[in-house]
């Protein structure tokens, strides 16, 4: 992942265009609420509030580019939790794949992305020229990068954390287990037990 900096670039027009893009917040809205680390979300809800399809989870997963970090499946019958954190990345994967960029391209993000803390996301803005991702973290590097033709789109993380925090609040969660030995209860294991002892 490529990454700008505006240090030294000074113009009149980067000033004004950067003040344009500051008093519009567009790009780097920093008012998100941080959500507990423990609370994770199934599948089918990830795939909800990310705009995926369950297999493109499932092989996303298996091919570890974005793993769930709340809980991983242990064997069948076991859910994977997924954290706020890995479905807002979810979501940027699916924005960066619907816009051409290369896979190979959006593991380095990725990767760079689990790097960053958690607030530390709602202040990034993604840019793409299709080919590379760069990161800006300031309405002056988006600028530079468009000066220098490279920008073509661009993905806010703050813009994008308050769609999944919309989209969660009407979904359910659930608190991982303390010890992680333990597994929560599962339905359909009780009913196969109970069906085989019948």
């Amino acid at each position: 992942m490529a990454v700008s900096s505006g240090e030294g670039k000074a113009t009149p027009d980067r000033h004004m265009a950067s003040r344009r893009a500051g008093e519009q917040g567009l790009l780097f809205d920093t008012q998100v609420s941080v959500p507990p680390e423990d609370v994770g979300y199934r599948g089918p809800t990830a795939c909800a509030a990310a705009g995926i399809t369950y297999r493109q989870l499932d092989y996303w997963a298996r091919t570890k580019l974005v793993e769930p970090s709340v809980r991983a499946a242990h064997g069948s019958g076991s859910q994977r939790l997924y954290s706020f954190r890995d479905i807002l990345v979810l979501k940027v994967v699916k924005r960066l794949l619907d816009t051409g960029v290369s896979l190979q391209q959006i593991r380095t993000a990725v990767t760079h992305l689990r790097d960053r803390g958690v607030e530390d996301l709602a202040r990034i803005t993604l840019m793409s020229d299709g080919v590379s991702v760069y990161e800006c973290t300031s309405a002056d590097e988006v600028v530079d990068l468009l000066q220098g033709g490279q920008g073509v789109f661009g993905i806010a993380l703050g813009r994008v954390w308050q769609e999944v925090e919309g989209s969660l609040a009407e979904l359910p969660g659930e608190r991982a287990a303390a010890d992680p030995t333990e597994h929560p209860h599962d339905e359909l294991a009780d009913r196969r037990r109970a069906r085989r002892t019948g």
